[in-house]
Formats: structure tokens, C-alpha cells, sequence
């Protein structure tokens, strides 16, 4: 199996180009503050690169961040609620890479992702951000509630960006639908038939 980047198997996710992640490995995008968003179906590896890449990041001397999507929304609007919003935007503004993972696995009430907006805003150009997300980007209006805001949000995000999408299967479910326990209509829904 060929692997690097935290042991990626790009042999169990060739849609992934090995070129373009040693490339992000050498953490230039953070330097220059740039996004990479890591796109694509449950269990293709997205939080396994988005984890290699922040600590290549570390490596490399820059203070990075890790935070499950959900967790970021309930401390902001927790902050919100309290009078501290501004402490903690500066708290998840502060470090030079912001990974947000699991974007788009619970959809957002409009005032999360007024408060995303706000956090992505205050990091543009500023500090990079890498998102991992289960939609494509044409779904965000529907992850945050409101098209006008998710189009803010890209708008910043895309500026400076590196889109990866990562196609295949679920790695995790491998071994399962080897053993013949999981069909591939249920192990990724997308992909049933009519």
C-alpha cells in the first residue's frame, strides 16, 4: 500500500491525488493563509487527512486548532448568550490553522451560522481554515439554513482555497461488506438505484 500524510492508504481512496497532499503537507497553504476543504460521503478519510495535515501544521510551527463543527457552533452561540462573543471569536481566531470537522452533518439554526459567518469573516486572510464536510458545497445554503449566508461563507472560503473531494467507499464498512454483512446500496445511501 502506498501511504504517507499520516499514514494515508491512497490505494483504499484513489481519488485522491498523492501529489496534491504532499503538497498540503508541506503546510505552505497555512503560511499563506489559504482553506482546504476536504469534501465527500462518511468514512472516506476526510477527519483522518484533516488530523494528518494539522499536525504536519504543528510540526511546522503554527498553532493549530481542532474542533468538531458542533462544538464550535454551541460555544459560539453559548458566547453569544453570555456577552462573550468577542472572546470567544478571538479565542477560535487566535490560532493560524482552524480545523472545523464534520461541517454539515447536522444542519445549523440561522443564528449559527450568522455566528460561523462572523468567525469565518474575522479569519479571512487572516488565518487558514480547513473544513471537512459530508455535502458538496452546492448544499451549504441547506447545511446553514440560508443560502445568502452559505454564500458569504464560501465566498471567503473559496477565495484561497484547495477543494478536495474524495470519492469512494466508507473504509470503515470495508471489512464489513467484505465479510458480505454490508450491502453497498446501505452502506452509501447515494448510490442506490431506482
Amino acid at each position: 500500500m502506498r501511504q504517507d500524510a499520516g499514514g494515508l492508504e491512497y490505494d483504499a481512496q484513489p481519488s485522491v491525488d498523492p501529489k496534491q497532499i504532499r503538497e498540503l503537507a508541506t503546510s505552505r497553504w497555512v503560511a499563506n493563509g489559504d482553506s482546504v476543504l476536504l469534501l465527500g460521503p462518511p468514512g472516506v478519510g476526510k477527519t483522518h487527512l484533516a488530523v494528518a495535515l494539522g499536525r504536519e501544521a504543528i510540526v511546522r510551527g503554527y498553532s493549530t486548532l481542532f474542533v468538531p463543527a458542533t462544538s464550535l457552533v454551541t460555544q459560539l452561540a453559548r458566547a453569544h448568550a453570555e456577552g462573550r462573543l468577542e472572546e470567544k471569536l478571538l479565542h477560535f481566531t487566535k490560532p493560524k490553522l482552524l480545523v472545523v470537522d464534520e461541517l454539515g452533518y447536522l444542519p445549523f439554526e440561522a443564528n449559527a451560522a450568522h455566528l460561523f459567518f462572523q468567525l469565518v469573516s474575522r479569519r479571512y486572510e487572516r488565518g487558514s481554515m480547513l473544513v471537512t464536510s459530508n455535502r458538496s458545497v452546492a448544499e451549504w445554503g441547506g447545511v446553514f439554513g440560508d443560502a445568502v449566508v452559505a454564500t458569504a461563507i464560501l465566498d471567503r472560503l473559496l477565495h484561497h482555497s484547495h477543494v478536495i473531494t474524495i470519492r469512494g467507499d466508507s473504509y470503515r464498512l470495508r471489512t464489513k461488506r467484505r465479510a458480505g454483512l454490508v450491502n453497498q446500496a446501505s452502506a452509501n445511501p447515494a448510490t442506490t438505484t431506482n
